[in-house]
């Protein structure tokens, strides 16, 4: 078990060790019933005192999510007879537990595809709500044409005629950029963990929002940076907090969701755009305006990206067209410039060479064509009354303890909780009525918090959307009714 420790983070080692171990079971990564190191062990691994792991162990014990067994050791907990008398029996992997591994987190992957009927959990679209005939047929138009396409390696960059449809179409968005500062992905992930693997290496300082997008907490902790975070307001992260952060530490990256924030479905303003970008430029550090949905919006169009402010080449911006239009293509750019873009096409190149010919080519004659505007639009459509569907339904079944950031655009719902409800608890019952949620604690890079939850609206039609969120509500209702009838936490 691979602990990074931190000896100049704002936190204890104590709780490194706590919220690391916790992050590795949260990502399944420690199966219930392994056993974990000794006391004695583990302290020695990391170079702290014996005091330091017993009193991590201790809270991880507190907290139900490890147990003691007396002379045969520590192990992660699980609720069936055999495991608190300790392990029977052996498997043939067993052998595996001693290969370290340098993953400290992949929380995200666990909700993305679940076996649960009413999928609240990822901010996927609906199938039925894309184009998907469209690109079939444009696939088989495209092969009967030039069945060659199979036979070739696309250009690591990405298709020119791709990155010129992209220039186009960025350019709708008020963005001007040019086809040599694009380089295609599979989708913004890998932009994501591009950056990364380029410009983050351990102890390298990353700035993120609290709470944010877990895929990319992932990444980053992957990279054994040290994560600090700023609070997300209405209107995005929080400026004059970044200014106190920045006086006091000079991070390297910067990463941002700035349009329909994930999870909180906030917008930042004009003016708190340029001031993110005023302190990148006064500390020499790179932003990440990471833009998965900003065509999604419900009212009126969110801002002009960060990255169209930007003289001096400070921002990489990442858009992902997988979500709106065709996730099986995984189909994402990254947009920089200097030899910022440069590194990144060589990393790029490292990894996989490019990315596959058939998507790219498959997806150009449909973003070049009217058919992307009207698409856009009927999305928006669409997926306003479904977020409209939840806001009726939260307005009229939800506690009035329970409270919600209304969105105005994407894809997300993000709700706050009784301070009390740990939702990581509550998504057991609400998987026993095949219900998936993304607990609030997977979006907190550091100090997690418990309490919140994000609904995902877009994926699930009205039917299952309107009994997966009435559910939702029904038993969140029983959970406060048994907490004020007997005044302890339920147990869950």
């Amino acid at each position: 078990m691979h602990i990074e420790i931190q000896r100049n983070a704002d936190m204890s080692i104590t709780n490194q060790i706590y919220h690391s171990v916790l992050d590795q079971i949260r990502s399944d990564f420690l199966e219930e019933g392994s056993p974990l190191p000794s006391v004695r062990k583990l302290s020695k691994q990391l170079g702290v005192s014996l005091v330091t792991v017993v009193k991590a162990y201790q809270k991880l014990e507190q907290d139900g999510f490890i147990t003691s067994v007396q002379g045969k050791g520590t192990f992660i907990k699980k609720t069936k007879k055999e495991v608190v008398e300790g392990k029977k029996g052996s498997s043939s992997y067993d052998w595996q537990l001693s290969v370290e591994d340098y993953l400290p987190r992949s929380q995200f992957a666990r909700f993305h595809q679940v076996p649960e009927k009413i999928h609240l959990s990822s901010s996927m679209i609906d199938p039925g709500l894309l184009p998907n005939r469209y690109l079939e047929q444009e696939i088989h138009r495209m092969l009967s044409k030039n069945p060659r396409v199979l036979s070739k390696y696309g250009e690591i960059q990405g298709d020119k005629a791709l990155r010129q449809a992209m220039v186009e179409y960025l350019q709708k968005m008020n963005l001007s950029t040019d086809p040599e500062n694009i380089l295609v992905t599979n989708g913004s992930q890998q932009g994501i963990d591009l950056i990364a693997r380029t410009f983050v290496g351990p102890g390298d300082v990353v700035v993120m929002e609290a709470p944010t997008y877990p895929g990319a907490i992932d990444v980053f902790r992957g990279r054994g940076a040290t994560i600090l975070t700023v609070p997300v307001d209405s209107e995005g992260m929080r400026v004059d907090l970044l200014h106190h952060l920045c006086d006091k530490y000079k991070p390297k990256i910067i990463y941002t969701v700035p349009t329909f924030h994930n999870p909180t479905g906030a917008v930042m303003p004009t003016k708190r755009r340029r001031e993110i970008l005023e302190i990148a430029e006064s500390t020499q550090s790179l932003v990440i305006e990471d833009d998965p949905c900003s065509e999604i919006y419900f009212d009126r169009k969110p801002p002009a990206a960060m990255k169209s402010l930007d003289k001096e080449g400070h921002v990489i911006y990442l858009k992902g067209l997988s979500k709106i239009l065709a996730p099986g293509c995984r189909i994402g750019i990254l947009a920089a410039s200097g030899s910022i873009f440069k590194r990144l096409l060589a990393a790029k190149a490292n990894t996989d060479l490019g990315s596959p010919l058939l998507t790219q080519k498959a997806i150009i004659p449909f973003i070049t064509s009217k058919r992307m505007m009207d698409h856009l639009k009927k999305l928006r459509i669409a997926l306003k009354i479904r977020r409209d569907l939840v806001l009726d339904i939260l307005s009229q079944h939800a506690p009035e303890e329970v409270s919600w950031f209304l969105p105005k655009g994407g894809l997300n719902i993000w709700l706050t909780l009784p301070s009390w409800m740990d939702t990581n608890h509550f998504l057991v019952e609400t998987k026993k009525e095949q219900i998936t949620f993304l607990p609030g604690a997977a979006c907190y890079p550091a100090d997690q918090e418990n309490h919140h939850l994000r609904l995902s609206f877009s994926y699930m039609n009205e039917q299952p959307l309107t009994q997966g969120v009435t559910t939702i509500c029904h038993l969140l209702q029983s959970a406060v009714y048994l907490k004020n009838k007997q005044g302890s936490s339920p147990h869950f």
